[in-house]
Formats: C-alpha cells, sequence, structure tokens
C-alpha cells in the first residue's frame, strides 16, 4: 500500500511515520512537508530509506497533482497545519491558508486522482470550543463546533471542507478529533518539552496566570495506533474523538516536570494570559473505544516520566531548536 503522510516532519507526523513502518514495514509512504520552523527533517533521519521525502505545501495545487500523478496514494493523511495558538493570534492569515485552503486543495487533488481509498483527516478537540472547569460535561462527536481562537476555527473549517468532500464528490473520509498530545519528537516551544528543556536548564518554567486550566493528555503513540485502527475500518465518513480521559492543570505538569528532573518549586513562574485562552477540553471516546477497540495503552505517569528521559537524553536534536519559534510560547499550543 501506498500512504501519503503530510506534515510528515512534525510532532505528530513524524511519529506516526515511524510506527506505520514498524506495524507495516511493506507499505510505501510518501512524506511530505513545508519544514517550516516546526518540521524538522531529523525527525525522519532513521527512516529515510524506506520512505519518500518530497519538500512541499499543501496548498500547492500543482505539487498536490503531481503527487498524485508520480506517486499515487491509496491512503492519505494529512497532518499538516498550523498549530501554534499565540502565533494564531499575531498571524490568524497564514493559519486559515494552511489549514483550510490547504486543506481543500489537497482534497481537490485526492478527488481528481480518484484512486483514493481513504482520506484521513487529523483534527483537534479545540474545534469544540471549551468547558468551564466545575462541570463534568465532555465533548462528543456530536457537540456543536464553537471554536474561540483563529486556530480552533482553522481547524474547524478544515473539518467542514473535509466533510463537504465526502458528500458532494463521494470522497471516501474520516476525521479524529484529538486532545492534547506529548511525548518524542515534539517542538519544545509547546508545554511539556518547554517545561522539560527550561528544567534541564534550570530556567523558570512560565506558567500563564490561569495555572488550573485542564487539558487531557494523549500519548502520541496511542494516537497513532488509534488512527491505524480507523484506517483499517471500513467507516469511511466517520469522524472519532481519540482521549485518554486523562486531565492535568498547567500547574500539575509543572510540578510533575520537576520532580522527574529533580529541580526546585522556586522555578515555577506566573506570566500573563495570553487572549482567548481555553479553561478545559475534555473529549468522549466511547465511540472509539466501543466501534474499533481502542484504549490507550500508556498511562500518564509513565508516559510523562519517559517523556521528560528522551528529552534528557537528546540535548542534540532540541538544544538546536530553541531559537525557531516565531514568537515566545508559553505554555499551551
Amino acid at each position: 500500500m501506498r500512504i501519503l503522510v503530510t506534515g510528515a516532519a512534525g510532532f505528530i507526523g513524524s511519529n506516526f511515520v515511524h510506527y506505520w513502518l514498524e506495524r507495516h514495514p511493506g507499505d510505501e509512504v510518501i512524506a511530505l512537508d513545508l519544514l517550516t520552523y516546526a518540521g524538522n527533517r531529523a525527525n525522519l533521519e532513521d527512516v529515510e530509506e524506506p520512505i519518500t521525502f518530497v519538500e512541499g505545501d499543501i496548498a500547492d495545487a500543482d505539487l498536490g497533482r503531481r503527487l498524485f500523478e508520480d506517486h499515487g496514494a491509496d491512503v492519505v493523511v494529512n497532518f499538516a497545519a498550523e498549530s501554534h495558538n499565540s502565533l494564531a493570534v499575531v498571524d490568524p492569515s497564514r493559519f486559515f491558508r494552511t489549514n483550510v485552503i490547504g486543506t481543500q486543495t489537497l482534497l481537490d487533488a485526492a478527488r481528481q486522482t480518484g484512486t483514493v481509498k481513504r482520506f484521513h483527516h487529523v483534527s483537534t478537540c479545540e474545534v469544540y470550543g471549551d468547558l468551564a472547569l466545575d462541570t463534568d460535561e465532555v465533548f462528543t462527536e456530536d457537540s456543536p463546533y464553537e471554536p474561540r481562537t483563529p486556530y480552533n476555527a482553522s481547524k474547524a473549517g478544515a473539518d467542514h471542507a473535509v466533510r463537504a468532500y465526502h458528500e458532494t464528490y463521494g470522497l471516501p473520509i474520516s476525521i479524529t478529533n484529538c486532545s492534547n498530545n506529548y511525548g518524542p519528537y515534539q517542538f519544545p516551544e509547546k508545554v511539556i518539552p518547554l517545561f522539560v528543556t527550561n528544567a534541564l536548564d534550570d530556567k523558570p518554567l512560565p506558567m500563564y496566570a490561569s495555572t488550573q486550566n485542564k487539558r487531557e493528555w494523549l500519548h502520541v503513540r496511542d494516537h497513532c495506533r488509534a488512527i491505524e485502527l480507523v484506517l483499517q475500518s471500513n467507516k469511511v465518513g466517520e469522524t472519532y474523538n481519540v482521549g485518554s480521559g486523562v486531565e492535568a492543570s498547567i500547574e500539575e505538569i509543572a510540578d510533575l516536570v520537576l520532580k522527574h528532573t529533580a529541580k526546585p518549586h522556586s522555578l515555577k513562574t506566573i506570566v500573563p494570559d495570553r487572549p482567548g485562552h481555553d479553561r478545559r477540553y475534555l473529549l468522549d471516546s466511547s465511540k472509539l473505544r466501543r466501534e474499533l477497540g481502542w484504549e490507550p495503552e500508556i498511562g500518564w505517569e509513565d508516559g510523562l516520566r519517559e517523556t521528560v528521559e528522551w528529552y534528557a537524553a537528546n540535548r542534540e536534536w532540541w538544544e538546536p531548536l530553541r531559537d525557531r519559534a516565531p514568537v515566545e510560547e508559553t505554555a499551551w499550543r
């Protein structure tokens, strides 16, 4: 099988390429990435030989056409996206171009080739808006879309485009909306690697003033396994939430990182909040568990400890990336 993975040099995309080749060594992977600041070719160094790497933009219609003409693809997995919430506040047009127009352009190329058996789009829990901190409410696949930030809105627009191509043109699609991922190869602007790398260097851990805001945390490998199950199912046109059910606040994360790095709590530092900072996300993943038998396998405490150990052992990977973030990121993606 030929599988086209977009955003393949990013955090989740590169982990997916590694996971897929481990599980399906006979498949051909075409890895597409624009290599913007968060796309890192080094993430794919140890799988260079089995993949065909293409540097390019999903919003480039000519490139999309050539990709399918020259390489073909039975399956497309679309991770390509701008995902930096703070940058989206500063430069929203960049996000709508990549996340909405780029996705639509890729959809059109897949539709026109006529050979794609599945177009899988990877989305986020943030399209649903946010939840109050003092509620037991969760987001289901039927929850209304209520995005609150430019990044959220651009991902919501992409989801709608994917569904429209299924309903209008019959393109076989599926969508997963995932909770916050963590694990190896995550760009050091994001909260967990930011806290870990700062703690390792005895630098402050900058926490937004709303330190009790919560996120649901999913190990990237559990996310990859969920996508694999969706791709292997015959359930076309479906959306699945992918979440662990494990919530942690920014302060709880900081405390765990300091525990695993043996650093003092005095490194915690409060900074002003960002505009539109969502309070809480929590997904109901029962549809995925019930229909496809998925369960998260990596526990939060073990996964976080292993992630801390990975960053401690891979300074040569993250140290050169520290100055590549386009704007200062404080806590949440």
